[in-house]
């Protein structure tokens, strides 16, 4: 008798549809909360949290970078696998990074292109820097050196959080104000920070840091993902993995909070337990149990996530001046206002994966 899905030694080198599906559920909720139909009305679980602490909408970027980790042991260990230079794929990977710093830069100087405000730091910014350093790190280190360099990283980041001098604040401190990220920020960066906060930038220069180690851990799952194991077998160590790092985190947030605009080693450790544990759960409904067809539309969503990413940070700032009467005439008395910023919120991402259907039927893969 053959043995199941979820118990057999599925190839390590396999295309893992739970790895798309994981990458479009992500990319369909950044989706929906970087479009809230009115951001005050919206509910918490679609919001940012205001400092310390967490929501869903939290998970949302750090586990993207997770997904790029991931997906840098498939594509760059197949490649080394058919004797690739590693000078070679790190030019490449510097390449695709350029290339995604500046569609990053692209995003926010759109439409105005006020080269004296130009937002340099920013989501496509801190993933191309996340990519390039995970890429150089998996390239020339082994799992032992992986680790070493998260622990490292994770280390300096709280070193110089804990005991780097704020003039006129001190040492320690991690309010909004006073802590040494936000002073970088404004010292180096200055009028091309955040709009939105002017004098700091939530994907800042010292929080990129421990946004690398987020991704350094992605090379550990996919290294998980790839033994020679069965799936059942791989996805229990990942579940375990993900509960440990979750536990941890918890733990030391009550002396360093869990903060994703600091993005914290408690918010990186949490986070990254949590992407693990839902990674695993993917990977064992879609590709141990074979439900690929529940979860074709997240698929296809992920196939071109960069792509619709750049569809809905360009078609939102092209609506920017008449989003809210169109959100006053058409959603606002359908509902209560929380439900209707969320009906806003889900049609302007049904919208986005219209574009990611018609780009999978007509095979568009847009690869950076």
């Amino acid at each position: 008798m053959a043995a199941s899905p979820a118990k057999a030694a599925i190839p390590a080198t396999q295309r893992l549809v739970s790895l798309d599906a994981f990458r479009g559920c992500v990319m369909a909720f950044m989706i929906m909360v970087n479009n809230n139909g009115s951001e005050r009305d919206a509910y918490v679980q679609l919001r940012h949290s205001a400092w310390h602490g967490w929501t869903l909408t939290d998970t949302v970027f750090p586990s993207f970078v997770w997904i790029v980790g991931v997906a840098i042991t498939f594509s760059l260990g197949r490649r080394l696998d058919g004797g690739v230079p590693r000078s070679q794929l790190l030019l490449t990977a510097l390449r695709r990074a350029a290339i995604l710093f500046a569609l990053g830069m692209a995003v926010y100087a759109f439409p105005h292109f006020d080269l004296s405000t130009q937002r340099i730091l920013g989501v496509l910014q801190r993933i191309a820097i996340c990519y390039l350093a995970a890429s150089a790190v998996y390239l020339w280190c082994g799992v032992r050196g992986q680790i070493a360099w998260l622990v490292g990283l994770l280390a300096a980041y709280c070193l110089i959080m804990t005991y780097a001098p704020v003039p006129g604040f001190g040492s320690g401190r991690l309010d909004i104000e006073g802590n040494f990220a936000h002073y970088v920020d404004r010292l180096v960066l200055g009028a091309h920070n955040y709009r939105s906060t002017r004098d700091w930038d939530p994907e800042g220069i010292v929080s990129t840091l421990p946004a690398i180690a987020t991704a350094l851990f992605g090379l550990l799952a996919g290294c998980v993902l790839q033994l020679r194991r069965t799936l059942a077998e791989r996805t229990t160590w990942m579940f375990l993995t993900g509960a440990l790092l979750v536990a941890t985190g918890w733990a030391f947030s009550f002396w360093m909070p869990i903060n994703k605009k600091l993005w914290t080693d408690t918010f990186c450790l949490f986070m990254a337990g949590l992407d693990f544990t839902a990674c695993a759960a993917f990977v064992w409904l879609v590709d141990g149990l074979g439900w690929k067809r529940p979860f074709q539309p997240a698929v296809i969503m992920g196939m071109n996530a960069i792509t619709i990413y750049l569809f809905s940070e360009f078609g939102a700032e092209s609506i920017e001046g008449v989003q809210p009467q169109i959100y006053r005439a058409v959603f606002a008395p359908l509902a209560s206002p929380a439900n209707a910023s969320l009906l806003y919120s889900l049609a302007f991402a049904a919208v986005m994966y219209a574009i990611a259907y018609v780009m999978y039927r007509r095979r568009w893969f847009i690869r950076i």
